[in-house]
């Protein structure tokens, strides 16, 4: 193992060598054909589903086509209908119920003689109508053995559909009904932060590790410092993946408009929009800083997998609580007590945020106790950063890097 001496620096102002390394980063990756195939297959895939969605949810049920031997019929088809939530279109028979089938979007031919109910159909009963001709049979027997006892089965009709229990919640506001439209938000946002903290994140990783490996760093190094060269890289990739996830989320924005997929919903897409930002921001930071640290320990691309395994795992757990269980109980105890966890707030709090299960101050209490361990993680990752980066050949332990912080 090689351990070479630093090299000596020349003067160059703090922001500029920022500022130059940031810039470097976005024109070599926005140049990539990986980076840009990416971003239009996200878009795409943002319209494309916009529009899917839009196109299923404009269709109109459509009612099942049935004909009935006499008007009495139809309005017990009709009310039996009704019973069971069935859509249906009711015709009178032209007296002729193999013609009436036959050729025709007809599904049954329905008749009522006394007591019995004859369904007839042209291959099989539609699955729709089951339901709905046993309620039928069943109204016919009742109202035959009403009748029989000398009562009014219209009155006893009626008075069975106006029927209807008294229900009194004893916690209202505990209740409260989660809109599909939240739910469907709530996941895209944390499917997209966290597509969005991987990509970023194992951008950096790799881009440390081909410098080192490449031996670039070494003269990077003679004008710059080394927190500069890992503040620029973090920088200049961050503004890279803040620039996809805006331009994804614009376009979900645009898609959700241009369809009116949030016509009467609870839904408020500018403020999911912002805070998605605002926690990609945030959830960037925070990883970027540490996957770039453990990335300087080695030399070598195939050993980069090995060496941020362990963030991608710590990754993984708001992911699969934030997909799974969040937009279906964004007020789960383990949802929320996660959320406060800075590394896992970038994920579920936006989630949270989309559904409207959150409070302003549950907000910025995540986001101070995001601040506060970027500010630590930034100072941490520079320390381990600057004395790993001119070491090359076999992996730096990390126990030897946290030694050396200990006795510098």
């Amino acid at each position: 193992m090689s351990n070479p001496q630093a090299p000596s620096y020349e003067p160059l102002g703090v922001g500029r060598a920022i500022t130059m390394i940031a810039w470097r980063e976005i024109v070599t990756r926005a140049r990539s054909k990986a980076f840009i195939i990416t971003t239009l297959m996200l878009l795409l895939g943002i319209l494309g589903g916009g529009y899917t969605v839009s196109v299923l949810t404009d269709r109109e049920p459509e009612p099942i086509a049935v004909v009935v031997d006499a008007q009495a019929t139809a309005t017990a088809v009709e009310n039996a209908a009704e019973q069971t939530g069935t859509l249906v279109e009711v015709t009178t028979s032209s007296g002729d119920i193999e013609a009436d089938l036959v050729d025709t979007d007809v599904a049954a031919h329905v008749a009522i003689e006394g007591q019995a109910v004859d369904v007839t159909v042209w291959q099989e009963l539609d699955g729709g109508l089951a339901a709905m001709v046993a309620v039928l049979a069943q109204q016919v027997a009742l109202d035959t053995a009403i009748s029989d006892l000398g009562g009014d089965p219209a009155e006893v009709d009626a008075a069975v559909l106006g029927a209807a229990p008294a229900i009194t919640p004893l916690d209202p506001e505990g209740a409260q009904e989660i809109d599909p439209s939240q739910s469907i938000l709530g996941l895209i946002t944390g499917i997209l932060i966290f597509i969005g903290l991987m990509m970023t994140g194992q951008m950096v990783a790799q881009g440390v590790v081909e410098e080192k490996s490449s031996r670039v760093v070494e003269l990077l190094l003679a004008t710059v410092r080394p927190w500069h060269l890992i503040t620029g890289k973090v920088l200049g990739i961050g503004a890279l993946g803040l620039l996809q996830v805006a331009l994804v989320g614009g376009a979900g924005a645009a898609s959700a408009a241009m369809f009116g997929l949030l016509e009467n919903s609870p839904v408020r897409m500018g403020s999911a929009v912002g805070w998605l930002v605002v926690w990609f921001v945030l959830g960037y930071a925070m990883y970027a800083f540490i996957l770039g640290a453990l990335a300087s320990l080695v030399s070598r691309q195939e050993d980069v997998g090995s060496v941020i395994s362990p963030v991608m795992v710590v990754l993984v757990i708001p992911y699969m609580v934030g997909v799974s269980i969040a937009p279906y109980d964004p007020d789960s105890s383990l949802v929320v007590g996660l959320s406060y966890v800075p590394l896992f707030s970038p994920i579920l709090m936006p989630i949270r945020s989309a559904m409207g299960s959150v409070e302003m101050w549950e907000l910025l209490v995540a986001v101070g106790a995001s601040v506060v361990l970027i500010v630590l993680l930034a100072a941490l990752a520079g320390a381990i950063y600057s004395r790993a980066i001119v070491r090359t050949g076999s992996r730096i332990p990390l126990r030897e890097a946290f030694s050396q912080l200990r006795s510098s």
